[in-house]
């Protein structure tokens, strides 16, 4: 018995799809149609089931967020605006690591790296601001009304992601000679071992 394994997609190939991730993004993030609605997510998740490598993957959403910050307000020049960055930065990159799952190309985990995305960046984002400023007590009540005033920034949030990812890996789906959605169960379909005569 041997498995059939699809060819590796194209060196030019791949890098065409990091740039038009990137470019995404960026275009996304500039032009919100509501708040916290953006392409990071899903292009971050489509980057994490294209790229083997989990640091190239990666590279898509850090890029577009570097890109897009030189236009867009940035997060101040002392430690805890340099520390909320690292947060936000890492909040839009680790969706990466939930490639493998993606890659099977099954909607309900599509939807759920999209859905977890949004939840750990609020969680996360939130959380950060709680602790490094002084606008809500450092208490569990204060913690509790800083998540309670993010909401409404959060409401589209997951709306958008789950968009924008759907968008992302169904685009990337349709690429000739990319096809990284194929699932687990068609990459170790078994086949014959013996010769089939060409017709």
């Amino acid at each position: 018995m041997e498995t059939d394994s699809k060819p590796s997609p194209s060196f030019p190939l791949l890098c065409g799809v990091w740039f038009a991730l990137v470019a995404v993004s960026v275009a996304g993030r500039l032009w919100q149609p509501a708040a916290s609605v953006t392409p990071l997510a899903g292009a971050a998740l489509a980057a994490g089931a294209v790229f083997s490598s989990p640091l190239v993957a990666a590279s898509v959403p850090l890029s577009a967020l570097a890109i897009s910050n030189l236009v867009l307000p940035g997060y101040g020049d002392s430690f805890s605006g340099w520390v909320m960055a690292g947060v936000i930065y890492a909040a839009f990159a680790w969706p990466v690591l939930l490639g493998g799952v993606v890659r099977k190309g099954r909607l309900l985990a599509i939807l759920g790296g999209a859905l977890a995305s949004s939840l750990v960046f609020f969680l996360a984002t939130n959380f950060a601001h709680w602790c490094l400023t002084d606008d809500y007590p450092h208490t569990a009540a204060g913690l509790l009304a800083c998540y309670a005033a993010g909401l409404p920034f959060y409401r589209w949030m997951p709306v958008g992601d789950v968009a924008w990812t759907l968008a992302c890996i169904g685009g990337l789906a349709c690429v000739p000679g990319l096809a990284p959605f194929g699932g687990a169960a068609a990459r170790a379909r078994p086949i014959s071992s013996h010769p089939v005569n060409a017709a």
